[in-house]
């Protein structure tokens, strides 16, 4: 069962990573506005005849785009088939690895929130220092806004995750 999930996945790569290179082989510029269809195919087909090489390696990413699709249902087919007692264990798997995943980024921004937090302390005491000279000199304050200021801060009550502000 991981074997599958893994080849599911990394068939997804290569067909994401095979879409970018087409896109960026590719550099087609619809209009939002209403075209027909007829006029999206002949500027396709007008690209193609001034191109031939880049034509056919375009095509050739399709059709590979196609066969890892259809390599990719037949995978996903094979999960579908399995008993709902096995699709459930792999929806939790797939669950524990993104949840893991997303509680390093959450550690990440907690780590940066309290950088950030000593950062504006920092920047808040050098504001009061300089701000009695500063209205000396310029008649208006240095810095303002330090009572809005905050920053994310990520929690959880283990199944529930929250994103709040706390004020610095």
């Amino acid at each position: 069962m991981e074997k599958l999930q893994a080849e599911i996945v990394a068939l997804q790569i290569q067909i994401d990573a095979l879409r970018e290179e087409r896109a960026a082989l590719t550099p087609v510029t619809l209009s939002e506005s209403d075209d027909s269809l007829q006029d999206v195919v002949k500027l396709l087909r007008q690209q193609a005849r001034e191109n031939p090489e880049l034509a056919a390696e375009v095509k050739g990413i399709d059709d590979a785009i196609a066969a890892l699709e259809t390599k990719l249902n037949k995978k996903k087919a094979q999960i579908q088939r399995l008993p709902p007692r096995v699709q459930r264990a792999l929806q939790e798997e797939q669950l524990e690895a993104a949840r893991s995943q997303a509680q390093i980024h959450a550690k990440r921004i907690n780590e940066l929130a309290a950088e950030l937090a000593q950062e504006i302390r920092n920047l808040k005491t050098c504001a009061d220092e300089l701000s009695p000279l500063y209205w000396q000199v310029y008649y208006k304050p240095f810095i303002t806004g330090f009572k809005t200021i905050s920053v994310p801060h990520v929690r959880s009550d283990g199944e529930v995750w929250t994103i709040v502000n706390r004020i610095v």
